[in-house]
């Protein structure tokens, strides 16, 4: 045994500067009577102890000498690894410790005595116990052949006390032991067959030597019979652990198992695979170490150790893994823990599933919210007559392809909406979501959870699974926020944070959610004018409007008016079956109207006069007066917008009034009665400007 397996050494050290005074402080306070003093590289100087505090009140001295004038020299210094028999034979009352030429410690020769004669006799009790332990007969004699050694397992089978035959010669107790023929010769005598009580033994014979001389013998013997059984219960204890160990490696979860302190005891290859980590991480390693470490975020079998009940919780792993795991604590007879049984399942896969359904189930309720909406039948909901609708379109194809962020803006009414689904449908996002929020629609307070989603508990009436915002719903396609004028100032900001990182956390989570997603704006209000006023951000403005496009009013193009008057038209006689016309006056009076609702406005007035008009001809008599009041004297005026050739003129009038034949009447011979003309010119007209009837 060495000197640095005790554990009584102190650590205290002196400086020689130190008063006497101070140094009585310091053994009081630490219950000591003697320390070594150092000087300041930690080296050994001498010792102090309370004989020279003695020394200095014999000889009166002050009690503010310094430690230097009285401290005595270290004759002997002992060492970490020396042995303590060795040091025990030296003369010494103080022994300071060095390791290094440092000063560790000091022992004193009583405590040293302590600590030896404490070790051996702990030695000697673990010794006894292990002895009785043992489930073989235990009996060893002296060179004389009296009995020293009678276990308990001899107790048993030999039906004698061990105090009754301690002492007593081996010959009476035991006559055919052998025990003093190994004796007398020194010979180990092994596998030799002894009858005792009617029993058959297997008893092996060794001399006790020491010194190199027999100072008396010792057999072991174990009952045949005894040993057939155990053989028979090893037998079907390993049949037992194989079947164990067959059922754990079979199961398809992960099973993690640990004694009653938490040390890993085994773990299955379920458990290597879906935690990706390797068994020699866990195995014969503490369940709270592997903790701290970091391989896993929580440990429910160190749950499961201080609850002392059944625990579930989801653990995170280094490996990137999630799991749902329970740890079972198994109790002995005692009520004491000796197992953690811990189940494992990946749940990775679950939750990405999950997510997913939750975007699913978000995206259906979504679809139904806008299959609701949809107010007209058919694809093909844009009209594009006049070249700025052209070029625009031509702008729109070509921003589809990019995933640039896109500031629509015009009047309301105007068909943003349209010109959003028209860059969704021709873009590279098309197999993606296309999800609309109008910002202007909901409360405030309900707008943040609605776009970013939340959490479970995240506030009161939250629902307990939590939900996917806009966001979410849209990650892989567009999101289209309309009306983004309306959005409140606190979430402008948040908005931007999304355009920067492409990433949101769910309100009440913590979790930052990448998502990868392209955003379209629409607005009808003056969003500079806006960020003038404080009432827009600018930083979100000018990050919006990355690539503005402006959608022009109907009334800077109203050579579509008639389209738009025959499409919708259509729509509406399909949608209520039935097949009402419009005269060509009542068109002429929409020509001549500014449509301060745009396109919206004239959808919703043919869908009103087609449903509220008795006849099947809308005649100027069915419109509301603000279009009546529009100069119906004057109803075949034309408008001059500018300048030209009066060539073109001329054919730019022919052709629009053609268009507007073709679009109010459904036979040539109708068309050439109305405009005065043979149905031959009507055909060759019409064929020069390449109109044809629209079905």
């Amino acid at each position: 045994m060495k000197v640095r397996e005790i554990n009584t050494l102190h650590s205290i050290a002196l400086s020689p500067e130190q008063t006497v005074q101070e140094v009585v402080g310091i053994f009081l306070k630490h219950q000591v009577d003697g320390a070594p003093v150092i000087d300041a590289e930690g080296k050994i100087m001498g010792l102090f102890t309370k004989d020279q505090i003695y020394r200095l009140v014999n000889e009166g001295l002050n009690v503010n000498t310094s430690v230097a004038e009285l401290m005595i020299p270290a004759d002997k210094i002992g060492h970490l690894d020396d042995e303590l028999e060795d040091l025990l034979n030296e003369d010494f009352e103080w022994l300071p410790i060095v390791d290094e030429d440092r000063v560790t410690s000091m022992i004193t020769r009583s405590n040293l005595s302590k600590v030896f004669f404490d070790f051996y006799r702990a030695i000697s009790c673990e010794l006894e116990t292990i002895i009785n332990s043992t489930i073989n007969l235990i009996v060893s004699v002296d060179k004389e052949g009296k009995i020293n050694v009678f276990n308990k397992a001899a107790e048993k089978f030999l039906g004698k006390e061990a105090q009754e035959v301690k002492g007593k010669n081996i010959a009476e107790i035991f006559p055919n032991s052998g025990l003093a023929e190994v004796v007398r010769t020194g010979n180990v005598e092994l596998l030799q067959k002894v009858k005792l009580n009617d029993n058959d033994y297997i008893s092996n014979r060794s001399p006790i030597i020491k010194d190199n001389k027999v100072i008396g013998a010792v057999a072991v013997l174990q009952c045949i019979s005894e040993m057939e059984k155990v053989s028979r219960e090893l037998e079907s204890v390993k049949e037992l652990n194989e079947e164990l160990q067959a059922i754990i490696e079979s199961s398809f979860d992960g099973l993690y198992i640990t004694d009653g302190k938490g040390l890993t005891l085994r773990l299955n290859k379920a458990y290597e695979r879906i935690t990706g980590l390797k068994a020699q991480e866990f195995l014969g390693r503490y369940a709270e170490d592997i903790m701290k470490e970091g391989v896993v975020s929580e440990s429910v079998a160190v749950l499961a150790l201080k609850r002392r009940e059944t625990v579930s919780i989801i653990q995170e792993y280094r490996a990137g893994k999630t799991t749902l795991a329970t740890g079972n604590p198994v109790f002995d007879k005692n009520g004491n823990i000796f197992r953690v049984v811990c189940n494992v399942r990946d749940i990775t896969e679950l939750n990405q599933l999950n997510k997913e359904l939750e975007q699913a189930r978000g995206l259906s309720q979504h679809y139904q919210s806008q299959l609701r909406t949809m107010s007209y039948f058919g694809s093909d909901r844009i009209v594009i007559k006049s070249e700025k609708m052209k070029d625009l379109l031509g702008l729109i194809i070509r921003l589809a392809g990019v995933d640039s962020t896109i500031l629509i803006t015009g009047e309301s009414g105007t068909g943003k909406e349209l010109i959003a689904e028209t860059l969704y449908i021709n873009s590279n996002r098309r197999d993606g979501p296309f999800i609309k929020l109008n910002c202007g629609a909901i409360p405030e307070n309900l707008l943040e959870s609605e776009l970013f989603g939340y959490e479970s508990g995240a506030f009161t009436g939250a629902s307990k699974e939590g939900k996917a915002g806009y966001f979410e719903l849209a990650n892989g396609g567009t999101l289209f926020l309309d009306e983004i004028g309306e959005l409140p100032l606190n979430l402008q900001v948040k908005l931007l944070r999304v355009l920067q990182s492409r990433e949101i956390v769910r309100v009440g989570g913590k979790k930052p959610l990448k998502i990868n997603i392209r955003i379209l704006a629409a607005t009808n209000r003056n969003l500079k004018d806006m960020v003038d006023k404080k009432e827009f951000r600018e930083d979100l403005y000018y990050r919006l409007n990355v690539v503005p496009v402006n959608v022009p009013p109907l009334r800077e193009r109203k050579e579509e008016i008639t389209s738009f008057v025959t499409h919708f038209m259509l729509i509406f006689n399909r949608k209520y079956k039935v097949n009402k016309r419009i005269t060509p006056e009542v068109v002429d009076l929409f020509l001549r109207y500014d449509w301060p609702g745009n396109i919206r406005e004239l959808e919703n007035l043919i869908e009103r006069l087609i449903v509220i008009t008795t006849g099947n001809l809308l005649t100027i008599n069915d419109l509301p007066a603000n279009i009546k009041g529009n100069n119906p004297d004057n109803l075949a005026s034309v408008q001059v917008s500018c300048l030209m050739p009066l060539k073109d003129a001329v054919e730019s009038v022919e052709k629009q009034v053609l268009e507007r034949a073709y679009a109010e009447f459904r036979t040539i011979r109708q068309m050439a009665e109305t405009l005065k003309v043979s149905a031959a010119t009507v055909v060759r007209k019409a064929a020069k400007y390449g109109i044809t009837q629209e079905l």
